[in-house]
């Protein structure tokens, strides 16, 4: 089902682990845009489930900048390190219905065992990121035998078992998505969530994943329109999966184009000389970010 609200909730969602950036700006900027054009409402999220990277600092960054931009947003903003029950409680239904299972493989073993496989002459699947996929190894432990390493405190993550969700759609899964930032016309998506294997949906520390906080944060406000940079635009496919295992509405969606940085490349917080604070002490104004941004 897709969330069409009355009044439509539009979201900018930055994580404090840096400073924001130009493309950050964009992402604002257009949604803040859009919502005044829909007539409908903005909201500012601090994702910030990452409590080793993500700072105080950092965050007060994001208010500063965005307050520089001239943007407001709804009271109160929500900060997913705040939430975590709530992702706990979903979690905890994927696993009664054992559609997760705990995965013991560290980065290393991972490595180890695809190197393995290629010595044999089997290219590994990559997601859509280029990242390998997990192997299937730990599916096949035996209950007990998975009760006894979590007893023993092996490090572990909840892993999303793809194959047996997928198994469970009664028909092919798919999204809307605008086909340019006027929002004027949309196209009907596949969603490949196959494309990413078994992705981590919560840690054993931390009881939820970028995924699992997203689609459920989105559920959670209401939000009917989710624009985003077209990086993201892949994971739409393994976000509606969780949404449908859920019984969460979908969004609709559009995934903006990129804001180069200096060698053509997407920009990222290490990019200094593209970071907002850094514009704003050279002496930027908003109006000029604007115009960089195209907006």
């Amino acid at each position: 089902m897709t969330n069409t609200p009355a009044i439509p909730v539009f979201r900018f969602a930055p994580s404090p682990n840096g400073e924001l950036h130009l493309g950050h700006a964009y992402s604002a900027l257009l949604n803040a845009k859009l919502a005044r054009a829909q007539g409908g409402r903005l909201l500012l999220r601090i994702e910030d489930i990452d409590t080793i990277r993500c700072t105080p600092e950092f965050e007060a960054g994001i208010f500063r900048d965005l307050a520089w931009l001239g943007l407001t947003w709804e009271e109160p903003v929500r900060r997913q390190s705040d939430h975590f029950a709530e992702y706990e409680a979903m979690l905890q239904r994927l696993i009664r219905e054992e559609l997760v299972y705990p995965a013991f493989m560290s980065r290393g073993e991972i490595r180890a065992h695809i190197a393995e496989s290629e010595k044999r002459g089997r290219d590994w699947p990559r997601d859509p990121d280029g990242a390998p996929l997990y192997p299937a190894t730990d599916k096949a432990l035996s209950p007990s035998e998975r009760r006894r390493r979590i007893e023993d405190g092996v490090p572990f993550a909840w892993r999303l078992d793809t194959e047996a969700a997928i198994a469970r759609l009664v028909k092919p899964l798919s999204w809307t998505e605008f086909t340019d930032e006027t929002l004027s016309a949309t196209n009907e998506i596949e969603a490949r969530p196959q494309d990413w294997g078994d992705v981590i949906v919560a840690r054993k520390e931390i009881p939820t994943s970028y995924h699992l906080s997203v689609v459920a944060d989105d559920a959670l406000q209401g939000v009917s329109h989710v624009v985003r940079g077209r990086d993201l635009y892949a994971a739409t496919g393994i976000q509606r999966l969780l949404q449908h295992l859920l019984g969460l509405p979908a969004p609709v969606y559009f995934h903006h184009r990129l804001i180069p940085g200096p060698d053509g490349r997407k920009l990222s917080k290490s990019f200094g000389d593209t970071g907002l604070a850094a514009l704003r002490e050279n002496g930027a104004t908003p109006t000029e970010v604007r115009r960089l941004v195209g907006l």
